[in-house]
């Protein structure tokens, strides 16, 4: 019996210390999770500013880019929009013609002179102005019948108010 006093003695030893070696490291892994959680923390902070300052830069470098993007497309849409403007022109100055010319035709169906044609006949009436001026700067000798007819025509003129009624 005496032996088993003293297992049962050598076993409530290595048990006791076996608890306070547990004890132990319970305490170590909850140190352990305290110092973890604090380096955490702190490290924590510095990652978020550290992500701060990259979000800032990123955000500086996108806002260039988006810029630029924006000047190009915008140079882009204005030589679109001159080019489609002078093609539109030239379509509209096609028309146009195209326009002047039918009028054109269809007034000079139903009779009516155009520019051109006005503009030959001032000329030949311009033409004549001058032949006719230049005529009558002649001096020509009056005959006699051509002195008569003049007196005549004004005691016809004379008559014709007398017997008009009143």
């Amino acid at each position: 019996m005496v032996t088993k006093t003293k297992n049962s003695k050598s076993s409530g030893s290595s048990d006791a210390s076996r608890g306070g070696s547990v004890k132990d490291s319970a305490q170590q892994i909850w140190q352990a999770g305290l110092g973890a959680f604090t380096k955490a923390q702190v490290e924590g902070v510095k990652a978020i500013e550290s992500l701060v300052k990259d979000s800032a830069t990123m955000q500086r470098k996108t806002k260039s880019v988006a810029e630029e993007k924006l000047t190009e497309a915008t140079s882009k849409v204005s030589s679109m929009a001159s080019e489609i403007s002078s093609k539109a022109s030239g379509q509209w100055d096609k028309l146009e013609s195209i326009f002047e010319e039918r009028v054109a035709k269809a007034l000079n169906k139903l009779g009516v002179p155009s520019a051109k044609d006005v503009n030959a006949l001032i000329a030949r009436i311009d033409a004549l102005n001058l032949t006719v001026q230049q005529l009558s700067k002649k001096p020509q000798a009056p005959t006699p019948a051509k002195v008569a007819k003049p007196a005549a025509a004004k005691k016809v003129g004379a008559t014709a108010k007398k017997k008009a009624p009143k």
